[in-house]
């Protein structure tokens, strides 16, 4: 006959305490997915001159990384925890990730590097997950950020994966505002104030769009004549608009000003 009182006393000592970690563990994670999203909620809409939409793509950002660290951590006590109750000793486990990590020392300079210019990266809210910027002379769309790297996805559809500790510019395209930048030639013959008249006339009717103008901050408007270029004359047209939205913008202004300028006879060289 089979004596089970061995099983039994596990069960009813180790067995019970073990179940006892694993539900803590358990209701940690719970927890951490309860608590954490209001507190960087609360904590990011302190954050002056952000609009609503930037203020939720930083906190998904904070998000998806101190979830990340707090899973691992959940992981790493519970595991610990529960191999002391099995009498099994930490001690030379915890030693050998020390040997381990001295070992390894040399090799895991980057991975420290990238790590921490990872930190920076979110304490200083340089971009987040949703915005386009460039960085190592890679322009595209963020589709992740963690500690070690930065997700990005160019116009071509390209993902690169970029080491947070290779950026050393960090240039964002999208941050609380963006900006028709242009210059539209027009011949030497043409008259400028007809010219600079017709551009800020354009500006205002897509503006008053009732498509556009919600994309429009400010209204592009002819700023001043720019060059004297071999073939013709440059003027800078400037407009802020919502982020992410000036690509767009661009091209609908430039449409215009083109039927606009055929209109007019204004000769584009």
């Amino acid at each position: 006959m089979i004596d089970w009182t061995p099983v039994k006393d596990w069960l009813l000592d180790p067995g019970i305490r073990i179940l006892i970690i694993l539900l803590v563990g358990i209701g940690l994670w719970f927890a951490l997915q309860k608590l954490l999203p209001p507190l960087i909620r609360r904590t990011i809409a302190k954050a002056k001159g952000e609009s609503k939409k930037a203020i939720k793509k930083r906190t998904d950002t904070l998000l998806s990384v101190f979830m990340g660290i707090g899973k691992i951590f959940i992981i790493v006590v519970v595991v610990l925890t529960v191999l002391s109750e099995l009498d099994i000793s930490i001690g030379p486990v915890l030693a050998g990730f020390g040997i381990a990590g001295v070992a390894v020392g040399f090799g895991a300079q980057y991975l420290i590097r990238d790590l921490l210019a990872g930190i920076f990266i979110l304490w200083e809210n340089q971009y987040r997950v949703g915005d386009w910027v460039m960085v190592v002379d890679i322009s595209g769309l963020v589709e992740e950020i963690n500690l070690r790297k930065t997700v990005l996805r160019d116009f071509d559809g390209t993902v690169h994966h970029v080491s947070n500790g290779e950026i050393k510019v960090a240039s964002n395209y999208t941050k609380r505002f963006a900006r028709v930048n242009l210059n539209i030639s027009v011949a030497y013959d043409t008259d400028l104030d007809q010219a600079i008249s017709v551009i800020n006339r354009v500006g205002q009717e897509l503006a008053a769009d009732e498509h556009w103008g919600k994309l429009i901050k400010s209204t592009p408007k002819a700023l001043r004549v720019d060059n004297l270029g071999d073939s013709g004359i440059d003027i800078k047209i400037l407009g802020d608009v919502q982020p992410m939205q000036q690509w767009a913008v661009m091209g609908e202004l430039r449409l215009r000003l083109k039927k606009a300028f055929d209109a007019e006879g204004i000769e584009i060289p």
